[in-house]
């Protein structure tokens, strides 16, 4: 394929702070057939302007409507789109110049692959306070090889922006799922890794994945969250658990649902207990919880729950 076409699907919502950055980053790509597309669901502060601007100053596409989440505002950009190549992109991100381009190569020759990308924080709107991440899921893998690999710990990184998927895949399996509002990342690149021969990594291209932004984690204790997150998960277990059924896959399956349980406990105890039925079912987890320093050291004296309970009312007096 010469010269493949990219379309770059981006949900904003808001996200006026950050989005001249974004854009800007995505216009700097060193790739040239590139297309972007932008919808913007409902938002009320300055992204109407900006978009505006950037649509009669650089072409791209901007799609209003009212969408009411990322998963349809990405499904609404892709409809829009008519690129070889999809990538699925936040709106307050950035990437490195010779991500797109690097990408493309990577998957000149195949049809059925996808590329990936090295990812790190950045903080306070300075990218140059990047770090790496580095995993051990950085170099060429099946792909629900990559979900095992991924997910052994529960803490997979799933960001749409690091990936680089033919349209054709895309067009096997489906969009994003309308029906989940947090943590549909997971349910997406699990059925489409499950679906796609190898993930092939791209050295040198970085994801910024931006951090530390106040409410980012506004809807984890909000029910319609927690519904959401608890599909997510069980979903996206079903699809690689399709591919791979050995110990190794149910125990990355465990480990995801058992961190659910880990997250909303003491909330939503109906979803808690279905989470741990099927974490039961595949063998139990010996995954760890995870939380900050005053938590894991209150979980080693009181036990985990108690200590859940004591920072869910700590944060509640907090907010109150």
């Amino acid at each position: 394929m010469s010269n493949p076409k990219v379309s770059i699907c981006i949900p904003c919502h808001n996200a006026g702070d950050y989005l001249e950055a974004t854009l800007d980053s995505l216009l700097a790509q060193t790739y040239d057939n590139i297309e972007i597309i932008v919808t913007n669901d409902a938002s009320t502060d300055q992204s109407k302007e900006i978009l505006d601007r950037y649509q009669k100053d650089h072409g791209i596409i901007v799609v209003t409507e009212q969408c009411g989440s990322a998963a349809k505002s990405r499904n609404r950009a892709l409809r829009e789109a008519s690129g070889d190549y999809i990538k699925f992109f936040d709106a307050d991100d950035l990437l490195s110049p010779e991500m797109v381009a690097s990408q493309v190569a990577r998957l000149e020759g195949t049809t059925n692959s996808i590329a990936s990308s090295g990812w790190g924080r950045f903080y306070n709107d300075d990218p140059s306070s990047y770090q790496a991440n580095p995993e051990e899921v950085w170099r060429d893998m099946k792909g629900p090889d990559w979900l095992v690999e991924a997910c052994v710990n529960a803490r997979p990184m799933m960001q749409a922006g690091m990936f680089l998927v033919p349209k054709s895949i895309l067009d096997a399996t489906g969009g994003w799922d309308e029906e989940l509002t947090l943590l549909d990342d997971f349910e997406f690149h699990a059925r489409i890794f499950g679906h796609c021969d190898d993930i092939l990594f791209v050295p040198d291209t970085i994801l910024y994945y931006r951090s530390g932004m106040a409410g980012s984690l506004s809807q984890r204790s909000d029910r319609v969250g927690a519904e959401s997150a608890y599909r997510s998960f069980s979903r996206g277990a079903d699809h690689f658990l399709a591919k791979r059924a050995d110990a190794q896959a149910k125990k990355s399956a465990a480990a995801m649902l058992q961190d659910f349980i880990y997250t909303f406990y003491p909330a939503h105890p109906d979803l808690l207990a279905k989470a741990a039925a099927r974490v039961s079912d595949l063998g139990g987890s010996s995954l760890e919880p995870d939380g900050p320093p005053k938590f894991q050291k209150l979980r080693k004296l009181v036990g985990w729950k108690l200590a859940r309970r004591i920072e869910s009312a700590t944060n509640k007096f907090r907010h109150a």
